[in-house]
Protein backbone atom coordinates (compact mmCIF):
# COMPACT_ATOMS: atom_id res chain seq x y z
CA UNK A 1 0.00 0.00 0.00
CA UNK A 2 3.01 2.20 0.95
CA UNK A 3 3.98 1.41 -2.44
CA UNK A 4 0.78 2.56 -4.11
CA UNK A 5 0.07 -0.81 -5.44
CA UNK A 6 -3.75 -0.50 -4.08
CA UNK A 7 -5.38 -2.60 -6.54
CA UNK A 8 -2.85 -5.18 -5.38
CA UNK A 9 -3.51 -4.46 -1.57
CA UNK A 10 -7.26 -4.71 -2.06
CA UNK A 11 -6.92 -8.27 -3.31
CA UNK A 12 -4.69 -9.21 -0.73
CA UNK A 13 -7.38 -7.99 1.99
CA UNK A 14 -10.44 -9.28 -0.05
CA UNK A 15 -8.53 -12.95 -0.09
CA UNK A 16 -7.70 -12.15 3.95
CA UNK A 17 -11.03 -11.29 4.61
CA UNK A 18 -12.59 -14.34 2.78
CA UNK A 19 -10.17 -16.73 5.13
CA UNK A 20 -11.77 -18.60 8.15
CA UNK A 21 -11.35 -18.45 11.40
CA UNK A 22 -10.05 -14.79 11.66
CA UNK A 23 -10.33 -12.94 15.16
CA UNK A 24 -12.09 -9.83 15.77
CA UNK A 25 -8.93 -7.84 15.75
CA UNK A 26 -7.05 -9.32 12.51
CA UNK A 27 -10.57 -8.36 10.67
CA UNK A 28 -10.34 -5.07 12.35
CA UNK A 29 -7.04 -4.22 11.10
CA UNK A 30 -7.29 -5.68 7.66
CA UNK A 31 -10.94 -3.61 7.10
CA UNK A 32 -9.14 -0.46 8.53
CA UNK A 33 -5.88 -0.58 5.75
CA UNK A 34 -8.90 -0.60 3.15
CA UNK A 35 -9.95 2.11 5.07
CA UNK A 36 -6.70 3.88 4.99
CA UNK A 37 -7.29 3.59 1.01
CA UNK A 38 -9.94 5.36 0.75
CA UNK A 39 -8.55 8.34 2.93
CA UNK A 40 -4.94 8.57 0.71
CA UNK A 41 -7.63 8.87 -2.06
CA UNK A 42 -9.02 11.51 -0.45
CA UNK A 43 -5.69 13.86 0.26
CA UNK A 44 -4.14 13.11 -3.00
CA UNK A 45 -6.27 14.17 -5.75
CA UNK A 46 -4.06 16.46 -7.75
CA UNK A 47 -2.50 15.46 -11.39
CA UNK A 48 0.50 17.82 -12.32
CA UNK A 49 -1.70 20.38 -14.10
CA UNK A 50 -3.64 21.20 -11.57
CA UNK A 51 -0.95 21.73 -9.18
CA UNK A 52 0.77 24.06 -12.15
CA UNK A 53 -2.56 25.94 -12.14
CA UNK A 54 -2.60 26.24 -8.32
CA UNK A 55 1.17 27.39 -8.49
CA UNK A 56 0.59 30.20 -11.05
CA UNK A 57 -2.13 32.04 -8.83
CA UNK A 58 0.78 32.99 -7.43
CA UNK A 59 3.62 32.68 -9.85
CA UNK A 60 1.83 33.86 -13.01
CA UNK A 61 5.08 33.25 -14.74
CA UNK A 62 6.16 29.69 -13.15
CA UNK A 63 7.62 27.69 -16.20
CA UNK A 64 7.76 24.36 -16.36
CA UNK A 65 11.22 23.60 -16.00
CA UNK A 66 10.70 25.38 -12.49
CA UNK A 67 8.01 22.88 -11.68
CA UNK A 68 10.03 19.93 -13.08
CA UNK A 69 12.68 21.01 -10.74
CA UNK A 70 11.14 21.72 -7.76
CA UNK A 71 9.47 18.51 -8.53
CA UNK A 72 12.38 16.36 -8.60
CA UNK A 73 13.56 17.55 -5.42
CA UNK A 74 10.69 16.12 -3.64
CA UNK A 75 9.28 19.42 -2.80
CA UNK A 76 5.53 18.21 -3.98
CA UNK A 77 4.83 15.46 -2.34
CA UNK A 78 2.90 13.44 -4.69
CA UNK A 79 2.78 9.02 -4.92
CA UNK A 80 2.12 6.99 -7.86
CA UNK A 81 -0.72 4.87 -7.12
CA UNK A 82 -1.63 2.18 -9.24
CA UNK A 83 0.11 3.98 -12.41
CA UNK A 84 -1.60 7.60 -11.29
CA UNK A 85 1.20 10.21 -10.31
CA UNK A 86 -1.02 12.17 -7.83
CA UNK A 87 -0.40 15.00 -5.62
CA UNK A 88 -1.13 15.85 -2.18
CA UNK A 89 -4.27 18.53 -2.14
CA UNK A 90 -1.86 20.66 0.07
CA UNK A 91 1.57 20.84 -1.93
CA UNK A 92 0.69 23.83 -3.85
CA UNK A 93 0.70 25.90 -0.61
CA UNK A 94 2.92 23.92 1.47
CA UNK A 95 5.55 24.37 -1.60
CA UNK A 96 6.34 27.97 -0.26
CA UNK A 97 6.76 26.75 3.11
CA UNK A 98 9.68 24.63 2.37
CA UNK A 99 11.19 26.30 -0.70
CA UNK A 100 13.00 29.79 0.24
CA UNK A 101 13.74 29.66 -3.80
CA UNK A 102 9.36 29.25 -4.67
CA UNK A 103 8.60 31.64 -2.11
CA UNK A 104 10.53 34.21 -3.45
CA UNK A 105 9.12 33.56 -6.91
CA UNK A 106 5.40 34.64 -5.37
CA UNK A 107 3.96 37.81 -6.42
CA UNK A 108 2.74 38.94 -3.26
CA UNK A 109 4.79 38.27 -0.44
CA UNK A 110 2.14 38.16 2.05
CA UNK A 111 2.98 36.95 5.48
CA UNK A 112 1.85 33.32 6.31
CA UNK A 113 -0.92 33.01 9.27
CA UNK A 114 1.08 31.72 11.94
CA UNK A 115 0.34 32.12 15.61
CA UNK A 116 1.81 35.73 17.53
CA UNK A 117 3.75 33.62 19.87
CA UNK A 118 6.08 31.59 16.96
CA UNK A 119 7.45 34.75 17.88
CA UNK A 120 9.21 36.52 20.71
CA UNK A 121 6.58 38.80 22.37
CA UNK A 122 5.84 40.81 25.86
CA UNK A 123 3.77 37.39 27.26
CA UNK A 124 7.05 35.54 26.53
CA UNK A 125 9.04 38.33 28.67
CA UNK A 126 6.36 38.77 31.12
CA UNK A 127 6.33 34.85 32.21
CA UNK A 128 10.15 34.43 32.33
CA UNK A 129 9.93 37.88 34.65
CA UNK A 130 6.59 36.42 36.42
CA UNK A 131 8.27 32.93 37.32
CA UNK A 132 11.81 34.29 38.21
CA UNK A 133 10.14 37.12 40.52
CA UNK A 134 7.51 34.42 42.34
CA UNK A 135 10.39 31.85 42.18
CA UNK A 136 7.15 29.86 40.75
CA UNK A 137 6.95 27.56 37.42
CA UNK A 138 3.40 28.28 36.93
CA UNK A 139 2.47 32.26 36.55
CA UNK A 140 0.15 34.23 34.90
CA UNK A 141 -3.19 32.50 35.45
CA UNK A 142 -6.24 33.55 33.11
CA UNK A 143 -9.80 32.56 33.46
CA UNK A 144 -11.42 31.72 29.73
CA UNK A 145 -14.58 30.76 28.37
CA UNK A 146 -14.48 27.97 25.76
CA UNK A 147 -17.04 26.84 23.43
CA UNK A 148 -16.49 24.09 20.95
CA UNK A 149 -18.82 22.91 18.44
CA UNK A 150 -18.85 20.00 15.50
CA UNK A 151 -21.27 20.52 12.85
CA UNK A 152 -22.58 17.15 11.11
CA UNK A 153 -23.78 17.89 7.45
CA UNK A 154 -27.02 17.89 6.41
CA UNK A 155 -28.44 14.60 5.36
CA UNK A 156 -25.08 12.77 6.14
CA UNK A 157 -27.27 10.31 8.20
CA UNK A 158 -30.45 9.86 7.29
CA UNK A 159 -33.50 11.67 9.25
CA UNK A 160 -34.76 9.89 12.78
CA UNK A 161 -31.21 8.22 12.92
CA UNK A 162 -28.99 8.64 16.10
CA UNK A 163 -25.98 10.59 15.70
CA UNK A 164 -23.11 9.99 18.65
CA UNK A 165 -20.61 12.49 19.11
CA UNK A 166 -17.50 13.33 20.92
CA UNK A 167 -16.08 16.62 21.70
CA UNK A 168 -12.55 16.96 23.03
CA UNK A 169 -12.55 18.14 26.58
CA UNK A 170 -9.28 19.66 28.83
CA UNK A 171 -8.86 17.18 32.07
CA UNK A 172 -7.35 19.29 35.27
CA UNK A 173 -3.78 19.32 35.52
CA UNK A 174 -2.31 21.30 38.13
CA UNK A 175 0.04 24.71 37.21
CA UNK A 176 -1.30 24.10 33.70
CA UNK A 177 -5.20 24.29 33.52
CA UNK A 178 -7.45 24.00 36.62
CA UNK A 179 -10.73 24.38 37.96
CA UNK A 180 -12.31 23.09 34.58
CA UNK A 181 -16.56 23.79 35.02
CA UNK A 182 -19.05 22.97 32.33
CA UNK A 183 -21.52 25.78 31.71
CA UNK A 184 -23.55 24.87 28.98
CA UNK A 185 -24.08 21.82 26.44
CA UNK A 186 -26.03 21.28 23.38
CA UNK A 187 -28.04 18.90 23.74
CA UNK A 188 -28.20 19.27 27.60
CA UNK A 189 -27.34 15.50 28.20
CA UNK A 190 -23.76 15.11 27.93
CA UNK A 191 -20.86 12.22 29.34
CA UNK A 192 -18.19 13.85 29.98
CA UNK A 193 -15.29 11.01 30.38
CA UNK A 194 -13.22 10.52 33.59
CA UNK A 195 -10.76 12.90 34.50
CA UNK A 196 -8.01 9.61 34.13
CA UNK A 197 -8.94 9.53 30.69
CA UNK A 198 -5.62 10.43 28.53
CA UNK A 199 -7.79 11.72 25.23
CA UNK A 200 -10.72 12.89 27.45
CA UNK A 201 -14.14 14.27 24.97
CA UNK A 202 -17.66 15.48 25.91
CA UNK A 203 -20.43 12.40 24.72
CA UNK A 204 -23.46 13.66 22.96
CA UNK A 205 -25.93 12.13 20.44
CA UNK A 206 -28.50 13.44 18.87
CA UNK A 207 -31.41 12.56 15.95
CA UNK A 208 -30.62 13.41 12.62
CA UNK A 209 -33.58 16.17 10.84
CA UNK A 210 -33.84 16.16 6.81
CA UNK A 211 -32.23 18.97 5.19
CA UNK A 212 -30.95 20.22 8.49
CA UNK A 213 -27.00 20.25 9.86
CA UNK A 214 -27.05 18.58 13.45
CA UNK A 215 -25.03 20.47 15.81
CA UNK A 216 -23.20 19.57 19.03
CA UNK A 217 -22.31 22.27 21.34
CA UNK A 218 -19.96 22.43 25.11
CA UNK A 219 -19.11 25.36 26.90
CA UNK A 220 -17.05 25.66 29.77
CA UNK A 221 -15.02 27.70 32.07
CA UNK A 222 -11.35 26.95 32.90
CA UNK A 223 -7.87 28.75 34.36
CA UNK A 224 -4.85 28.81 32.55
CA UNK A 225 -1.18 29.11 33.45
CA UNK A 226 1.74 29.93 31.46
CA UNK A 227 5.06 28.14 32.45
CA UNK A 228 8.45 29.08 32.95
CA UNK A 229 11.68 26.53 34.14
CA UNK A 230 15.16 28.11 34.70
CA UNK A 231 17.14 25.69 33.41
CA UNK A 232 20.39 25.10 34.41
CA UNK A 233 22.19 22.38 32.18
CA UNK A 234 24.97 22.00 34.95
CA UNK A 235 22.55 21.15 37.30
CA UNK A 236 21.02 18.63 34.99
CA UNK A 237 21.91 14.79 35.68
CA UNK A 238 20.96 11.39 33.83
CA UNK A 239 17.64 10.70 35.22
CA UNK A 240 17.59 6.94 36.51
CA UNK A 241 14.97 5.31 34.61
CA UNK A 242 12.23 4.18 36.78
CA UNK A 243 9.10 2.45 36.66
CA UNK A 244 7.01 5.53 36.56
CA UNK A 245 9.09 6.90 33.34
CA UNK A 246 10.00 3.31 31.50
CA UNK A 247 7.04 3.73 28.98
CA UNK A 248 8.54 7.38 28.11
CA UNK A 249 12.11 5.95 26.64
CA UNK A 250 10.37 2.74 25.17
CA UNK A 251 9.74 2.24 21.26
CA UNK A 252 6.09 2.34 20.43
CA UNK A 253 4.96 1.33 17.41
CA UNK A 254 3.95 2.47 14.90
CA UNK A 255 4.65 6.23 15.34
CA UNK A 256 7.66 5.47 17.62
CA UNK A 257 10.05 3.24 16.31
CA UNK A 258 13.93 3.22 16.62
CA UNK A 259 14.94 2.54 12.93
CA UNK A 260 18.36 2.30 11.54
CA UNK A 261 17.74 6.12 9.95
CA UNK A 262 16.62 7.09 13.41
CA UNK A 263 19.90 6.29 14.88
CA UNK A 264 21.89 7.53 11.99
CA UNK A 265 20.12 11.17 12.03
CA UNK A 266 20.24 10.92 16.09
CA UNK A 267 24.03 10.09 16.31
CA UNK A 268 24.80 12.87 13.47
CA UNK A 269 22.71 15.64 15.90
CA UNK A 270 23.68 14.68 19.00
CA UNK A 271 27.50 13.70 18.21
CA UNK A 272 29.76 13.13 21.76
CA UNK A 273 27.46 15.38 23.92
CA UNK A 274 26.03 13.70 27.20
CA UNK A 275 24.34 16.12 29.19
CA UNK A 276 20.94 15.21 28.82
CA UNK A 277 19.82 18.39 28.57
CA UNK A 278 22.18 19.51 26.16
CA UNK A 279 21.09 16.33 23.80
CA UNK A 280 17.38 17.57 24.14
CA UNK A 281 18.72 20.86 22.81
CA UNK A 282 20.58 19.81 19.91
CA UNK A 283 17.49 17.05 19.01
CA UNK A 284 15.21 20.29 19.80
CA UNK A 285 17.23 22.91 17.55
CA UNK A 286 17.53 20.03 14.94
CA UNK A 287 13.90 19.46 14.29
CA UNK A 288 13.16 23.15 14.52
CA UNK A 289 14.71 23.32 10.94
CA UNK A 290 12.78 21.00 9.63
CA UNK A 291 9.91 23.36 8.20
CA UNK A 292 6.51 23.18 9.04
CA UNK A 293 3.83 22.13 6.08
CA UNK A 294 0.35 21.32 6.19
CA UNK A 295 0.15 17.78 6.87
CA UNK A 296 -1.68 14.50 5.68
CA UNK A 297 -4.34 12.73 7.80
CA UNK A 298 -1.96 10.86 10.82
CA UNK A 299 -4.14 7.98 9.78
CA UNK A 300 -2.80 7.41 6.45
CA UNK A 301 0.74 7.64 7.58
CA UNK A 302 2.05 3.69 8.74
CA UNK A 303 5.03 5.78 10.59
CA UNK A 304 4.47 9.06 11.12
CA UNK A 305 8.53 10.09 13.31
CA UNK A 306 10.01 7.81 10.16
CA UNK A 307 7.86 9.79 7.46
CA UNK A 308 8.61 13.28 8.96
CA UNK A 309 12.40 12.38 8.69
CA UNK A 310 12.66 11.90 5.41
CA UNK A 311 10.00 13.84 3.96
CA UNK A 312 11.93 17.11 5.33
CA UNK A 313 8.53 18.92 6.63
CA UNK A 314 6.29 17.85 9.25
CA UNK A 315 3.15 19.60 11.04
CA UNK A 316 3.52 20.11 14.68
CA UNK A 317 2.60 16.80 15.15
CA UNK A 318 4.96 15.19 13.02
CA UNK A 319 7.51 17.26 14.09
CA UNK A 320 6.63 16.90 17.87
CA UNK A 321 6.76 12.75 17.19
CA UNK A 322 9.53 13.39 15.68
CA UNK A 323 11.67 14.62 18.47
CA UNK A 324 10.03 12.61 20.96
CA UNK A 325 11.58 9.66 19.11
CA UNK A 326 14.77 10.96 19.12
CA UNK A 327 14.61 11.80 22.55
CA UNK A 328 13.47 8.41 24.03
CA UNK A 329 16.36 6.89 21.68
CA UNK A 330 18.59 8.70 23.77
CA UNK A 331 17.09 7.46 27.03
CA UNK A 332 15.62 10.90 27.63
CA UNK A 333 11.64 10.69 28.78
CA UNK A 334 9.39 12.03 26.16
CA UNK A 335 5.24 12.36 26.13
CA UNK A 336 2.84 13.77 24.05
CA UNK A 337 0.46 16.71 24.75
CA UNK A 338 -2.11 18.25 22.31
CA UNK A 339 -5.38 20.97 21.96
CA UNK A 340 -6.40 24.37 20.54
CA UNK A 341 -4.22 27.36 21.19
CA UNK A 342 -5.86 30.63 20.53
CA UNK A 343 -4.55 34.67 20.89
CA UNK A 344 -5.81 37.67 22.42
CA UNK A 345 -7.43 38.52 18.54
CA UNK A 346 -8.65 36.35 16.05
CA UNK A 347 -5.79 33.67 15.80
CA UNK A 348 -7.03 30.61 17.18
CA UNK A 349 -6.04 26.28 15.72
CA UNK A 350 -5.55 23.04 16.78
CA UNK A 351 -1.87 22.49 17.82
CA UNK A 352 0.21 19.54 19.31
CA UNK A 353 3.06 19.69 21.30
CA UNK A 354 5.34 17.74 24.35
CA UNK A 355 6.84 17.44 27.66
CA UNK A 356 10.14 16.23 27.80
CA UNK A 357 11.44 14.57 31.62
CA UNK A 358 15.04 16.80 32.91
CA UNK A 359 16.42 15.72 36.48
CA UNK A 360 16.31 17.33 39.10
CA UNK A 361 13.38 19.61 37.45
CA UNK A 362 11.58 16.78 36.51
CA UNK A 363 8.50 16.96 33.41
CA UNK A 364 9.38 20.40 31.60
CA UNK A 365 6.67 21.70 28.40
CA UNK A 366 8.63 21.67 24.68
CA UNK A 367 6.83 23.22 21.29
CA UNK A 368 9.44 22.28 19.11
CA UNK A 369 6.65 23.83 16.10
CA UNK A 370 7.42 27.33 17.78
CA UNK A 371 10.89 26.27 18.26
CA UNK A 372 13.89 28.15 19.72
CA UNK A 373 12.92 32.52 19.89
CA UNK A 374 15.02 34.33 18.56
CA UNK A 375 15.92 38.32 19.41
CA UNK A 376 14.65 40.37 16.60
CA UNK A 377 14.85 44.41 15.34
CA UNK A 378 13.09 45.25 18.30
CA UNK A 379 14.86 43.49 20.92
CA UNK A 380 14.71 44.09 24.73
CA UNK A 381 17.38 43.49 26.96
CA UNK A 382 17.35 40.13 28.54
CA UNK A 383 15.51 38.56 25.33
CA UNK A 384 18.93 36.39 24.37
CA UNK A 385 17.77 34.31 28.05
CA UNK A 386 14.58 33.65 26.05
CA UNK A 387 16.13 31.41 22.78
CA UNK A 388 14.90 28.29 24.94
CA UNK A 389 11.37 29.27 26.43
CA UNK A 390 9.78 26.44 24.56
CA UNK A 391 12.27 23.81 25.68
CA UNK A 392 11.48 24.59 29.23
CA UNK A 393 7.79 26.51 29.01
CA UNK A 394 4.80 27.09 27.98
CA UNK A 395 2.94 30.26 27.12
CA UNK A 396 -0.69 30.34 28.55
CA UNK A 397 -3.09 30.52 25.25
CA UNK A 398 -3.34 26.62 24.83
CA UNK A 399 -5.82 24.12 26.25
CA UNK A 400 -4.42 20.71 26.69
CA UNK A 401 -7.17 18.20 25.55
CA UNK A 402 -4.88 15.06 25.22
CA UNK A 403 -1.97 13.96 27.30
CA UNK A 404 -1.44 10.66 25.06
CA UNK A 405 -2.35 9.86 22.06
CA UNK A 406 -4.07 7.09 20.05
CA UNK A 407 -6.07 6.51 23.77
CA UNK A 408 -9.28 5.21 23.45
CA UNK A 409 -12.48 7.34 24.79
CA UNK A 410 -14.52 6.71 27.01
CA UNK A 411 -17.67 5.99 26.28
CA UNK A 412 -15.34 4.14 22.92
CA UNK A 413 -16.45 4.24 19.64
CA UNK A 414 -17.57 1.28 17.73
CA UNK A 415 -16.40 2.22 14.41
CA UNK A 416 -13.42 3.80 13.18
CA UNK A 417 -11.62 7.00 14.36
CA UNK A 418 -11.34 9.77 11.79
CA UNK A 419 -8.37 10.45 13.91
CA UNK A 420 -6.67 7.67 14.95
CA UNK A 421 -3.77 9.82 16.75
CA UNK A 422 -4.56 13.39 17.72
CA UNK A 423 -8.02 14.34 19.29
CA UNK A 424 -8.58 17.74 18.69
CA UNK A 425 -11.38 17.85 16.14
CA UNK A 426 -14.34 16.10 17.27
CA UNK A 427 -15.42 12.34 16.11
CA UNK A 428 -18.78 11.51 15.16
CA UNK A 429 -20.59 8.10 13.97
CA UNK A 430 -24.16 6.45 13.49
CA UNK A 431 -25.21 2.87 12.92
CA UNK A 432 -24.13 3.19 9.97
CA UNK A 433 -20.28 3.63 10.59
CA UNK A 434 -18.04 6.45 11.19
CA UNK A 435 -18.45 10.12 10.09
CA UNK A 436 -15.11 11.70 8.27
CA UNK A 437 -13.48 14.92 8.40
CA UNK A 438 -15.66 15.91 5.13
CA UNK A 439 -18.88 14.91 6.46
CA UNK A 440 -18.68 17.55 9.42
CA UNK A 441 -17.25 20.39 10.51
CA UNK A 442 -15.99 22.29 13.94
CA UNK A 443 -15.15 24.97 15.86
CA UNK A 444 -13.55 26.79 18.91
CA UNK A 445 -14.85 30.33 20.36
CA UNK A 446 -13.24 31.63 23.35
CA UNK A 447 -13.22 34.90 25.51
CA UNK A 448 -11.88 36.49 28.63
CA UNK A 449 -13.60 35.92 31.77
CA UNK A 450 -11.25 37.77 34.35
CA UNK A 451 -9.09 40.95 34.68
CA UNK A 452 -6.08 40.69 32.51
CA UNK A 453 -2.63 40.54 34.43
CA UNK A 454 0.05 41.87 32.94
CA UNK A 455 2.29 39.79 30.82
CA UNK A 456 1.27 41.35 27.38
CA UNK A 457 -2.43 40.07 28.19
CA UNK A 458 -5.43 42.24 26.86
CA UNK A 459 -8.72 42.04 27.45
CA UNK A 460 -10.91 41.54 24.63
Amino acid sequence: MDAGRFKAAEASIATALAKPGLTTGQRSTLEFQRERMRRILIDFTLDADAVKTRLRKQIPDLTDAEFAKWDAAGLLEKQVIDGRTLYFKRAPGNLFRISAEACARRKEQVPFDDGPNEILNDHHRAVRDAALANHATSVLPRRESVTQILTVNADAVPAGETIRAWIPYPRAIAGQQEDIRLTASDPVKVDIAPESTLQRTAYLEKKAEAGKPTEFSITYELTLYASYVDIDPAKVTRSPITPALAAFVAERAPHIVFTDAMRAYSKKVVGNETNPYRIAQKLFAAVDTIPWAGAREYSTLSNISDYTLHAGHGDCGEQTLLLMTLLRLNGIPARWQSGWIFSDGKYNNIHDWGQVYVAPYGWVPMDVTFGRLMAGANAKPGDDKLEWFYLGGLDAYRIAFNDDYSQPFAPPKTFFRSETVDSQRGEVEWKGGNLYFDQFDYDFRWHRVDTPRGGGDTAR
